[in-house]
């Protein structure tokens, strides 16, 4: 929740300008906030950015005052919708059930949703990382098929290490990346082996180039250091 009309245009401006026709084999996808997606849909139109949005409801229609349904999204070009991020669960009370609500309700309309699983620093210490964050894809395969995973993408976000300028180690977010395709893998292997995970815990210019370097790890989920275009070229730059 940053930003206002001026500063986020400057910010596209200079997003277009750096990375807009760069390497095609490189998804660059910009989240606004919700009143800014008009906007921006215009701002980059032309340019190879697409289009997400930060949260979108489980319902399509209804009495539900605040809320936007993701097919209203689509008639903005919006591509993606981030689901189940760390602020919506800890902040907002979101379960996981609600979320795999929410993952459904995204491909049906038939956008991409971009699931965050994560654990807090509490449950990191206790040795239950790997089963909290399987438990957070446990409850989203409970509603949904597995082939439902190639249409979408997964963002491990360590909830200790997103502003807090903390990073997990390359060998720490490696390890819970393969764990996240080995749970997937489970159900289906192939599947498992396409799926996009990539990594949202304060990365930055400094610390994706290791990052990424990982076999398991296939991008970033950008969050302070998406405000600063230099920055978050340099990110992208970092990719190879």
């Amino acid at each position: 929740m940053n930003g206002s009309r001026r500063s986020v245009r400057a910010l596209l401006r200079s997003l277009v300008e750096g990375v807009g026709a760069g390497r095609s084999n490189l998804d660059i996808v910009v989240c606004p906030p919700a009143l800014f997606v008009p906007m921006t849909e215009q701002l980059i139109s032309g340019s190879r950015l697409m289009l997400g949005a930060q949260h979108s409801a489980s319902e399509s229609s209804g009495a539900f005052t605040g809320e936007i349904a993701p097919e209203m999204f689509k008639e903005f070009s919006v591509i993606y919708v981030i689901t189940g991020h760390s602020e919506r669960r800890i902040l907002f009370g979101e379960s996981n059930e609600e979320i795999s609500r929410k993952f459904a309700a995204v491909l049906s309309a038939s956008l991409i949703p971009i699931l965050c699983v994560g654990e807090t620093l509490a449950q990191r210490d206790s040795g239950e990382a790997e089963q909290v964050v399987a438990a957070q894809l446990d409850a989203v395969l409970a509603d949904n098929a597995i082939a439902s995973f190639s249409s979408a993408v997964i963002a491990y976000e360590p909830v200790w290490a997103i502003g807090t300028g903390r990073t997990a180690s390359p060998e720490q977010a490696q390890d819970m990346h393969r764990h996240i395709r080995s749970v997937l893998a489970a159900r289906d292997e192939a599947l498992a082996e396409q799926v996009q995970i990539i990594y949202g815990g304060s990365v930055t210019a400094a610390s994706a180039e290791q990052l990424f370097a990982q076999p398991d790890i296939d991008g970033g989920l950008v969050g302070g250091a998406s405000l600063n275009a230099e920055e978050f070229i340099a990110i992208c730059n970092s990719v190879s």
